[in-house]
């Protein structure tokens, strides 16, 4: 008999990155690799699962920005010809590794994976990744919830209760018009929750979201569940907290198991390794290196040494770890008996990209932990809003402010190498406010319309959550600077052609709408002020 339900959650998110104004753009490969590593082997695990009959129910968060990339035709041919260059490569490969038989059926390896990504991606779901995750919800394998829009990191919008309101509805929207039904859930960017949150959530009817443990522990009163069952707000919207036993497992730098010797190493890939000479025709334009997906080591431990991957070792592995994964879980669950007052749930979230892209054989872990998970029985695979379903009684609290980020708050992005862009970004939410507010009431001509809608939508792409992270890390600082700045500059332009009443540059605006058109029916009147007091 099960002892509780397993909520799994996959956050899946990528920043907007399309370049149309460039042949061929570096950071858009964030999003080839994804497709390939990630969301192909998770749409053909949860297809087989759902055609075997498998009782497996998980939740996924696909946010507004993700799912317009992966639905941009430009991109979907650019991620085609990412698949022809990485095939074509592979096949170099095998005539250069001749004379090394274990990196010879490495180079073989890869290209079968890459013509299988692009056999999958064309003919078995016809470019629309977001339409195949939409086809699981409806048989009921997925519970798809939204994200804030771009998402924009909320408690440092707090100030600005517009700027929170319009990341949540327009992506309330954006969810409604790619998947034909209201959302129930969301997933609040990077766990990022402050008091006042949850009236927004309750005004888009959306029922729940997650928090860091830390969010629900400290609530007043505390709850008496601790972790293992979710609490109503006072707004309405039911709260579930993170637990950090079973998410600690996966994400630990040093007891996770991506860590593990058998596994792939992620950093070791042919683009970095190779001379230029083997990589003719397959550097970025203007020189530099890029991942070329194509990777012949293993994690091996901390040494420059690394031995060669072996992936009939590293499947051995993840055998391992999926069997001590299930078995932590049932044992949590047989300490929790009788100790809630419901169900006992255990929410377990991590981001999509873990599973194939930084752990590369993450998908083939997902797959066995499931299985064995229902072979064995000790708990259910459910998700939070089936969850509310069954047990629809839970107890009233005030969540604490809080974040999955490191230390538990805003550090990561609010700190010194990113504390310039806020006070930019409130201006512009201020300025976007003001011009929503006085022209909402009013039909504006055509022109002014369209300048609105994209004001929005540069606002909302200069707030994303990423920029600032990016700055932190120092992974891709320059290019966030230039993003922060590039949308703010366009976003004051406009504001500036409108305000003053006078003829906006319909040149520069047909420019804008080239570059940045994610949410093409975006409703810039949810900056517009309220009138209630």
């Amino acid at each position: 008999m099960a002892n509780g339900s397993l909520a799994l959650i996959l956050h899946a998110h990528l920043p907007y990155v399309c370049h149309p104004e460039h042949p061929e753009f570096l950071e858009e490969e964030w999003l080839f690799e994804a497709i390939t590593e990630t969301y192909l082997p998770l749409l053909r695990i949860l297809e087989t699962l759902h055609a075997e009959g498998a009782p497996v129910r998980l939740t996924l968060s696909l946010t507004p920005t993700l799912c317009t990339l992966l639905r941009d035709p430009l991109l979907q041919e650019r991620y085609l010809a990412y698949l022809g260059r990485g095939i074509a490569l592979a096949e170099l490969e095998l005539g250069r590794t001749g004379h090394a038989p274990q990196v010879q059926a490495l180079a073989r390896f890869y290209r079968e994976r890459f013509a299988e990504s692009r056999c999958l991606y064309e003919n078995r779901w016809q470019r629309d990744v977001v339409g195949a995750f939409g086809r699981l919800q409806e048989a009921g394998v997925l519970e798809i919830i939204t994200c804030a829009a771009t998402h924009g990191f909320l408690p440092l919008m707090a100030h600005y209760p517009e700027a929170v309101r319009a990341q949540i509805f327009i992506a309330r929207d954006h969810y409604e018009e790619t998947f034909g039904r209201a959302p129930r859930g969301i997933w609040l960017p990077e766990c990022g929750y402050v008091a006042g949150v949850e009236k927004t959530l309750a005004e888009a009817d959306l029922r729940w979201f997650v928090l860091d443990s830390h969010g629900l522990l400290h609530a007043q009163p505390r709850p008496r569940s601790a972790i293992y069952a979710p609490c109503y707000t006072p707004a309405g919207p039911a709260a579930f907290a993170r637990d950090r036993e079973s998410s600690r497992q996966v994400w630990s730098a040093e007891e996770g198991y991506p860590g593990d010797p058998a596994y792939r190493d992620f950093y070791r890939d042919i683009g970095f390794d190779l001379g230029d000479e083997a990589l003719a025709g397959f550097l970025p334009p203007g020189g530099g290196r890029r991942f070329t997906g194509i990777k012949y080591h293993r994690v091996t431990g901390r040494t420059e040494e690394k031995a060669l991957y072996d992936r009939e070792a590293a499947l051995a592995r993840v055998e391992d770890h999926a069997a001590h994964f299930l078995a932590a879980r049932a044992a949590q669950f047989e300490a929790l008996a009788g100790k809630t007052a419901a169900e006992p749930i255990i929410v377990t979230p991590f981001d999509a990209e873990l599973f194939g892209h930084w752990w590369y054989e993450g998908p083939e872990f997902l797959d066995l932990f499931l299985r064995k998970a229902v072979a064995q029985g000790a708990f259910r695979l459910n998700t939070p809003g089936h969850y509310l379903e069954e047990h629809p009684t839970h107890q009233l609290v005030s969540p604490s402010a809080s974040s999955w980020g490191h230390k538990g708050y805003w550090e990561v992005w609010l700190d010194a190498s990113n504390a310039w862009v806020y006070p930019h970004l409130h201006m512009a939410a201020r300025r976007m406010t003001e011009l929503a507010t006085r022209f909402a009431p009013t039909e504006p001509p055509p022109l002014v319309e369209r300048a609105l809608r994209q004001m929005a939508r540069e606002l909302l792409l200069a707030q994303s959550s990423d920029w600032a992270f990016l700055m932190k890390t120092g992974t891709a600082r320059d290019y966030a600077t230039r993003r922060t700045e590039a949308h703010l500059l366009r976003f004051l332009r406009l504001y500036e052609q409108v305000r003053e009443g006078g003829t906006v540059d319909e040149n520069f605006l047909a420019n804008c709408e080239w570059r940045d058109h994610p949410f093409p029916n975006l409703n810039w009147r949810h900056y517009a002020a309220s009138s209630e007091p």
